[in-house]
C-alpha cells in the first residue's frame, strides 16, 4: 500500500461521468482541491456514448468538450482513472479512502498514435459500443477519451500480442510490468457520482432480447445512429445488416413494473422521441417509427419537443403495453398486444424493435459505506456527515438535471471542508 495522499481539505468525487466532472469542476473552480476517480479507462461516462442530446439535438461535444478543457486547465483537479473505491473510514471532515488502481499497461508517454493497436491481432468485445462490435485488444476507448491514452486489455498480458504492442511503440509507453496498486487518500468530503446502468433487457422474457437479434435496447440504438458507431451511423439490423426502416419503440421496458424496476426512469420517453428523429433523418418520408407506450411522460417542460414529434407523419403512437414479441423466418418481428384506446388486438410486423430500457443505479454493483441510505430502487437517498450523492446516482435524471444535482452536491462538499478548515484554524 502506498503512502496516503491528499488532506482533509480535499474533496473526493467518485465517478467521472457528466455528474462527477461537473461536481469536480464546480469545487475546483471555487479554489478547493479535488480528486476525481473513475473506475473505467476514461472520463465521460454514458454521456460520452450518446449520439445527441434532447431537446436541441446537439452532440455530446457541446458540453463534454468544454468540461474536458476546464479539467485540463485546472490544477486543482487530479484525475485518477481505472481507480475503484474499496473502503471508506472516518467521519465528516476527515475520511480515509482506500482505492484499487487497475493497470492500464500504458503510461503517460502515450501519444495515442495507434501503432500498438495495429500490431496486435487479438480482438475483444467493445464495451464502449455496448459490445455491438469488436475492437483490438490495444485500444483507445473513444474519440473523446480523457486521458487520451490507449489501454491494453488484461487478456493479452503475457502473450505474443502484448510483446508486439510493446515493440511497435516508439515512445516507450507500453509498460507490461504494471501491477494492481492500492492507495489511501484523505478527504474532508465525498461526492458519490456513480451514475446509472441500463437495466438487463434479457430479464424481460416476453420481449426476447436474448433470443431475437433484431431486438435491441435504446442505448444500443444510440450507438447505431452515431456516425462513429459500429455501423457508421447506418440503422442496420444486427441479424442480416439490412436497413431497418420500420422500427418499433417499446416504452417502459423494465420500468414501472413490479417484476423489474418499480420506478419511472424519466428519460425513456424523451429518448425514444429523440430517436424517431434519427429514423426520419436516415430515410426521410420512407421512415416509419411506432411508439408503443403506457403514457408519455415528458419531463422538465419539454412538451414542445413531444408536440413536434406528434406532428411527424412518419411517427405513429399506440397506447399499449406490448404483451409479447415473436420472430418470423426473415428476422422480422411481430408485436402482439391490445390497443387500449381502440380496444382491439394487434399483431404488427416491424424490421427492428428498440426497448426504451430503464435506468438502474450503478450503486447496485458498488460497495458503499454503511451510512449511505439507499431508496427501494438502490438510488442514494441520503448520507451522513460529509458524503453526498450527485446526478443519476440519486435518481433517474437527464444530462441537464444531473449537472444541476452535481453542482448542488459540490456546494455541500465545499461547505464541509470550509467548516473543517475554520474549526482547525480556530484551534
Amino acid at each position: 500500500m502506498t503512502a496516503s495522499i491528499a488532506t482533509n481539505q480535499t474533496i473526493l468525487v467518485v465517478g467521472g461521468g457528466i455528474s462527477g466532472m461537473t461536481a469536480a469542476l464546480e469545487a475546483a473552480e471555487c479554489g478547493k482541491q479535488v480528486i476525481l476517480v473513475e473506475r473505467n479507462a476514461t472520463l465521460g461516462g454514458r454521456t460520452a456514448l450518446l449520439y445527441r442530446y434532447f431537446p436541441k439535438m446537439c452532440h455530446p461535444t457541446c458540453g463534454m468538450e468544454i468540461n474536458l478543457r476546464r479539467i485540463k486547465a485546472n490544477r486543482n483537479v487530479r484525475v485518477m482513472t481505472m481507480a475503484e473505491v474499496q473502503e471508506v473510514k472516518g467521519s465528516r471532515g476527515d475520511y480515509t479512502v482506500r482505492l484499487k488502481l487497475s493497470p492500464r499497461y500504458v503510461n503517460s508517454n502515450c501519444t495515442a498514435c495507434g501503432e500498438c493497436a495495429k500490431a496486435v491481432d487479438a480482438e475483444i468485445d467493445n464495451p464502449y459500443e455496448y459490445n455491438l462490435s469488436k475492437t483490438r485488444a490495444a485500444y483507445l476507448p473513444h474519440n473523446m477519451a480523457y486521458p487520451m491514452q490507449y489501454v491494453l486489455d488484461p487478456s493479452i498480458i503475457g502473450t505474443a500480442d502484448a510483446e508486439k504492442a510493446k515493440a511497435a511503440c516508439k515512445y516507450d509507453a507500453i509498460d507490461l510490468a504494471m501491477q494492481e496498486e492500492t492507495v489511501e487518500i484523505r478527504a474532508g468530503a465525498i461526492v458519490w457520482a456513480t451514475g446509472w446502468k441500463p437495466y438487463d433487457a434479457a430479464r424481460i422474457q416476453p420481449y426476447g432480447y436474448d433470443r431475437f437479434a433484431n431486438v435491441i435496447t435504446s442505448v444500443e440504438f444510440e450507438r447505431l445512429a452515431n456516425p462513429h458507431g459500429p455501423t457508421g451511423g447506418k440503422l442496420l439490423r444486427p441479424s442480416d445488416g439490412k436497413e431497418a426502416k420500420n422500427i418499433a419503440f417499446i416504452q417502459c421496458a423494465g420500468s414501472r413494473d413490479e417484476n423489474h424496476l418499480r420506478h419511472c426512469s424519466r428519460i425513456c420517453c424523451m429518448a425514444s422521441l429523440k430517436q424517431t428523429h434519427y429514423v426520419r433523418e436516415a430515410y426521410g418520408d420512407d421512415a416509419k417509427s411506432t411508439i408503443y407506450y403506457i403514457d408519455i411522460r415528458v419531463i422538465d417542460r419539454l412538451e414542445d419537443f413531444y408536440q413536434q414529434v406528434k406532428k411527424d407523419p412518419t411517427v405513429n403512437f399506440i397506447k399499449s403495453k406490448v404483451a409479447k414479441i415473436a420472430e418470423e423466418k426473415d428476422g422480422n418481428l411481430v408485436l402482439h398486444g391490445v390497443d387500449t384506446e381502440g380496444y382491439h388486438r394487434y399483431a404488427t410486423t416491424h424490421d427492428l424493435v428498440v426497448l426504451a430500457i430503464g435506468m438502474e443505479p450503478e450503486t447496485n454493483g458498488i460497495k458503499l459505506p454503511d451510512d449511505i441510505l439507499l431508496d427501494s430502487s438502490g438510488f442514494i437517498e441520503g448520507a451522513s456527515g460529509g458524503m453526498f450523492g450527485a446526478g443519476a446516482a440519486t435518481s433517474p435524471l437527464d444530462v441537464n438535471r444531473a449537472a444541476q444535482s452535481a453542482t448542488a452536491a459540490a456546494l455541500r462538499a465545499i461547505q464541509v471542508v470550509h467548516k473543517t478548515s475554520t474549526v482547525e484554524g480556530a484551534r
